[in-house]
């Protein structure tokens, strides 16, 4: 079946890069791109109008952890200290003999097929990431049980998934006064890393586009130099991308200098993970950054050097007090830039704008981390990052991976009179402008609504949860603290 998708603005694609359409159309067959143009005189079995809206090329999250994020809401605007504003560590860590709860990451196999929290976790990250206009996404490192599920959402709402189990040679531990401690594995890893190896070969024996393996050492100060020299082999072997979390916090680059005597991008650079294979999740404390005051630092002419992407996250490390030092430095050493949400809200558009709006103050240059440069990591740059050229962009023979996105709504004002779309796009939008969504061909989302789910009742099954896990908090908080010691409410006298 032939379709042509109407729009005031289409965002096409030449000469290496996107370039603007007025009143163009974007034609497909089956999963492919026949047309991105403004003089299409064919026939279509199917018009899509989206004349009052931006057709653009479907985001590319490269940084998503499974889950509706409830422990994360216990760290707004506070944390502990002693941990450096890294949210992970603070509430994903279990003290002593206590088992952590809505994480499921260092389950066992088998307490991992009882939790509840895991089939929701997963429909809630995929339905949430499609209602964003997010096409393809990267998890980064859930229990294989966590990707199980993942696969199963992306098959049944029709999002790209790269999925990889994270593994690591061992692990962040708390004793019983709080204190924390990394914890070996008794076999460094291995079985992790096998299970994962398993899992990518079943996707690629599985032969679908909607769900891709990604190999995934979880954090870098965790993880042997053994099983990151396996990593690297096994990328090669399978023919996957890696990612990993490193330049993520100011515990871990000490940690690596203290046991290495290298910087986490040394050490990387050290075992051969420094390639475009490579994207880094976060990478803004780096040995360049004046944060560390680490001298004589190369990672940036490093990573640049070696063309690695990094998934730059902006909502979620500027609530923690943290920002990419500077995105026109970053640019201009050769790495590439891609978005991801990590956490929460998953919404493409509001990274953009954090990302453009950070990277302006960080760089000291109103003209650095422009709306063209922000919507080009959230689309070029994924698409780089996984080694594809045919997702990210609308042109003849990529794929169909298509959304409209309402700048003309007739019921806010949000947008005003409309200049340049991508402009507007970035400074005013939200994820909830997103209409339509198209994958490989197939609608997915249509007038907001996506078909078999009901945004309401997911919502509440998550506030459900969410519930529960807040009021038994102190049951293996490593300091014993309850959801109201940990985030007191705000304007609430009466709370405890």
């Amino acid at each position: 079946m032939r379709t042509r998708v109407d729009g005031a603005w289409v965002v096409g694609f030449a000469d290496g890069g996107h370039r603007m359409l007025r009143n163009g159309c974007v034609v497909y067959e089956g999963e492919r791109i026949t047309y991105v143009g403004t003089d299409y005189r064919g026939g279509a079995d199917r018009v899509i109008d989206a004349t009052d809206s931006l057709v653009c090329p479907g985001f590319i999250d490269t940084h998503v952890h499974s889950g509706h994020r409830a422990l994360h809401k216990l760290l707004t605007d506070g944390g502990r200290k002693d941990l450096f504003g890294q949210p992970y560590m603070d509430v994903t860590i279990a003290r002593d003999g206590t088992k952590i709860q809505g994480y499921p990451n260092y389950l066992t196999s088998e307490e991992a097929k009882t939790d509840p929290g895991i089939a929701l976790h997963a429909a809630f990250t995929v339905a949430e990431l499609l209602r964003n206009g997010v096409t393809t996404f990267v998890e980064l490192g859930g229990h294989v049980m966590v990707q199980q599920a993942l696969w199963k959402q992306c098959e049944a709402l029709g999002v790209r998934g790269y999925l990889g189990p994270g593994y690591d040679s061992g692990r962040w531990a708390a004793d019983a006064e709080g204190k924390l401690r990394r914890q070996a594995y008794p076999d460094g890893g291995a079985h992790l890393f096998d299970a994962a190896v398993e899992f990518i070969r079943r996707v690629q024996e599985h032969g679908n586009d909607l769900v891709h393996g990604i190999l995934v050492p979880r954090e870098i100060e965790n993880c042997s130099v053994d099983i990151l020299r396996r990593t690297v082999q096994a990328a090669r072997e399978l023919g996957v991308p890696m990612a990993t979390h490193a330049g993520y916090n100011v515990i871990e680059f000490y940690e690596v200098i203290r046991e290495h005597g290298k910087t986490p991008i040394e050490l990387l650079d050290s075992v051969g993970m420094l390639t475009p294979e490579l994207n880094i999740g976060h990478a803004n404390l780096i040995s360049d950054s004046p944060r560390l005051n680490y001298s004589g630092g190369q990672d940036l002419k490093l990573m640049g050097e070696n063309k690695v992407s990094i998934s730059h996250c902006p909502i979620n490390i500027v609530r923690r007090a943290r920002v990419l030092d500077s995105w026109k430095k970053y640019r201009e050493a050769g790495v590439n830039l891609t978005i991801g949400s990590d956490t929460y809200p998953r919404d493409m558009i509001m990274n953009m704008r954090t990302a453009s709006y950070h990277g302006k103050v960080m760089s000291h240059d109103l003209t650095a981390a422009s709306a063209a440069e922000v919507f080009e990591a959230a689309t070029l740059g994924g698409a780089h990052s996984l080694g594809r050229t045919d997702i990210g962009r609308l042109a003849e023979g990529a794929r169909a991976d298509i959304i409209t996105v309402k700048v003309e709504r007739k019921d806010v004002l949000r947008y005003g009179p409309i200049w340049d779309p991508i402009r507007s796009l970035v400074e005013c939008g939200v994820g909830d402008d997103v209409d339509t969504v198209i994958t490989n061909g197939q609608v997915r989302m249509e007038n907001g609504c996506i078909p078999g789910v009901d945004l309401g009742e997911l919502r509440a099954a998550a506030q459900g949860f969410g519930e529960h896990v807040w009021a038994n908090l102190q049951e293996w908080d490593p300091l014993k603290r309850t959801a109201h010691a940990m985030c007191r409410p705000s304007f609430c006298p009466d709370c405890d």
